[in-house]
């Protein structure tokens, strides 16, 4: 098999990995809610990007090794990488910046093969205000069209 191959079908698993991950976020809410609850899930989320993220980069650093030094495979990987980083800075900073508005927990969620930011809040008492707040903020620092800024309270 090809290295180019080889790529795709890491980005292809990547990309499937990321949709687990959200599907399993949407689809694993309880009916009852509590603050332990919700911070454990924020906790936890968090924990999963993570690892996830880590897990890529490791792939990305595998096929980085094992590939020449001028190989468009190489380049390829090592553009990935850099991406994967961007984005976690990236995110990390939305984050603390949303929670400096006074949000109990935020999470902020982007992706390489899609456009879309997400914002999950924690806030009892989120309304219209708050989310125009939060889509001044991103829309400041992102590049990224208004049509795919999704905002979601956690109540």
């Amino acid at each position: 098999m090809s290295k180019k191959k080889k790529i795709i079908i890491l980005s292809c698993m990547i990309a499937l990995l990321a949709v687990t991950a959200v599907c399993n976020f949407l689809l694993s809410g309880d009916s009852v809610y509590d603050n332990t609850t919700s911070t454990a899930y924020f906790s936890e989320y968090r924990s999963e990007r993570s690892s996830s993220r880590n897990e890529q980069i490791l792939q990305l650093d595998k096929i980085i090794a094992e590939s020449q030094e001028d190989s468009e495979v190489r380049e390829t990987a090592l553009t990935q990488k850099m991406q994967l980083t961007m984005l976690t800075e990236q995110e990390l900073k939305l984050e603390t910046l949303i929670k400096a508005y006074g949000y109990e927990e935020v999470v902020v969620t982007m992706s390489i093969t899609s456009p879309n930011v997400s914002v999950i809040v924690k806030n009892d008492t989120f309304d219209q205000a708050d989310a125009v707040k939060i889509y001044n903020l991103l829309t400041q620092e992102t590049q990224v069209d208004s049509e795919n800024i999704n905002i979601i309270p956690y109540i």
